[in-house]
């Protein structure tokens, strides 16, 4: 018991984001401050050089991605922070990422846009950037914590998923998660699975950068041992060298796409809460999931069965997890600090099947539990007068 008394901390969110990269072997950070995601470069300078790693503040955000994908390519896992506008001016070079799968983590703290917006007020505006951010059809993981422990393990997580499928990785927090403190126990360092890039097997003379193993990803070898490729973000062969082939420029991006959605269960991951009755569903994720969570409690309180369905991955987009919740309740209920943007992918999956509403806020609040309450109030006294 003293052991777990004494791991008790008292951690702001962005500080728990920096805690869990390095558990799990960030040991490269360039990025530009910004609000408000400044505490994570802040902390990162701090921690980093006694790790034995390297900071480096660039002049922009353009450079910033740059670095990162430079220090990942050279064998260290690599991860940069940012808010919206700063997240706009990367998507070039997360694009190239992708299509190099090159391994990076891209924490974006979310803020109250677009453009400048708001720098110190909450949002959710920034999720289907997060998705559709760069142009062309790319893979992406997406991960939201709604909790300080949260965004210590889903740290530890995204970088474990880019090192393991060779993609970038987001991690959208939001202002609240981000500068919110709480009391936390974090797992000690024996009980953090950290994983490794897959390397080559084999000699350099006969290394194909681009040749996927069983599970579509390829081995990756770092620049400096001896393993000479080319790296670009054109179409390429599995030598790396660029092509207009219709068939290799096929085949190369169905593979980027199949090497994540054949890994659905691996990637994928959604919590529930009072849902195993529930006639009502309210789907939230981030801050606005801690909101939606009271407003459960106070249904169930008030004898309307209602639960929280929390995607804590939101790309790929938990469809079958929600075609399930679909075929158990009767209405959804979706929860968002934006106009409405996860709610389309909810109405896709659900088919017409059930009805889908929307509680929204964009004035830079956050959702109050009173909001989403009076919402399943509504659904509840349209069912019993129907």
């Amino acid at each position: 018991m003293s052991d777990v008394v004494e791991m008790a901390r008292l951690m702001q969110g962005n500080e728990a984001v920096v805690e869990g990269a390095l558990a799990a072997g960030v040991r490269f950070y360039a990025g530009y401050p910004i609000t408000p995601s400044t505490e994570i470069a802040e902390l990162m300078a701090e921690r980093l050089p006694a790790l034995g790693g390297k900071f480096i503040q660039m002049e922009d955000e353009i450079a910033s991605m740059a670095a990162v994908i430079g220090a990942s390519l050279a064998g260290v896992k690599a991860l940069t922070a940012t808010s919206g506008p700063g997240f706009s001016l990367k998507q070039e070079n997360i694009g190239f990422a992708a299509m190099a799968e090159i391994p990076c983590v891209i924490v974006n703290v979310q803020r109250w846009g677009p453009s400048t917006g708001i720098p110190t007020a909450p949002a959710q505006g920034d999720v289907m950037q997060a998705r559709w951010g760069t142009h062309g059809d790319h893979p992406v993981i997406v991960l939201c914590p709604a909790s300080v422990r949260e965004a210590y393990l889903l740290a530890i997580r995204a970088v474990n998923l880019s090192e393991k499928y060779r993609v970038p990785v987001i991690l959208l927090v939001d202002e609240v998660i981000g500068h919110m403190r709480e009391r936390v126990v974090l797992p000690r360092a024996k009980e953090v699975e950290v994983i490794e890039r897959k390397k080559p097997s084999v000699e350099p003379k006969d290394y194909y950068p681009y040749r996927p193993g069983d599970d579509g990803v390829p081995p990756m070898a770092s620049f400096g041992e001896g393993y000479r490729y080319h790296v670009t973000g054109l179409v390429h062969d599995e030598k790396g060298n660029p092509t207009t082939d219709p068939q290799v420029a096929e085949s190369l991006l169905l593979r980027l796409h199949r090497k994540i959605y054949d890994h659905l269960d691996d990637v994928v991951s959604v919590e529930g809460y009072q849902l195993e009755d529930a006639e009502v569903a309210v789907v939230a994720y981030g801050a606005a999931a801690r909101s939606a969570r009271r407003a459960v409690k106070n249904a169930r309180a008030a004898g309307i069965k209602a639960g929280l369905f929390r995607p804590v991955t939101i790309w790929p987009f938990p469809e079958k997890e929600v075609a399930e919740l679909a075929g158990r309740v009767r209405h959804i209920i979706v929860a968002e600090m934006n106009l409405g943007q996860l709610k389309g992918e909810v109405e896709r999956a659900v088919r017409g099947r059930v009805g889908v509403s929307g509680v929204n806020r964009v004035n830079g609040e956050l959702i109050t539990f009173e909001e989403i309450l009076s919402a399943i109030g509504e659904v509840a006294l349209d069912a019993q007068s129907g």
